[in-house]
């Protein structure tokens, strides 16, 4: 995978259905997994309450099923800085093979006014400086 950041997650039991393969709406919650060990991790917050930004899109191209109980590696990269929004890919893979590739746009919202609002200065910083990003 391409990404500078990578997360693997395990499958679980329940994650499978009646076909025996991971079901569609599962990689949603893998792309989510990865999402937040990518706030702790790079961008350093320990508490996830501190992020307050939200999903408003979601985009998922399945390319290939998850059978295998093992875990399923997801690359997360930041692609691009807006004023109040980003967006996140993902690149989903299981034994080295593609198994899915998912988008996300997130926008900060004031946590009591529920409006958009800026990125944080030092948030920006943190994933410009990481992604390798021209601000």
């Amino acid at each position: 995978m391409d990404a500078a950041f990578e997360h693997s997650v395990d499958v679980r039991y329940r994650d499978l259905d009646t076909f025996g393969h991971v079901n569609n709406v599962v990689y949603g919650t893998y792309c989510e997994q990865a999402r937040v060990a990518y706030i702790e991790e790079v961008l350093g917050l320990e508490d996830i309450s501190e992020f307050s930004a939200v999903v408003v899109s979601l985009n998922i191209d399945f390319r290939s099923s998850v059978t295998e109980m093992t875990t399923v590696d997801v690359g997360v990269a930041v692609s691009r800085l807006g004023e109040s929004s980003f967006t996140m890919t993902y690149e989903l893979g299981q034994d080295g093979d593609l198994v899915a590739e998912a988008e996300t746009t997130q926008v900060f919202v004031d946590p009591e006014t529920r409006e958009s609002r800026p990125i944080p200065a030092e948030l920006r910083e943190r994933i410009t400086e990481f992604e390798d990003l021209d601000d």
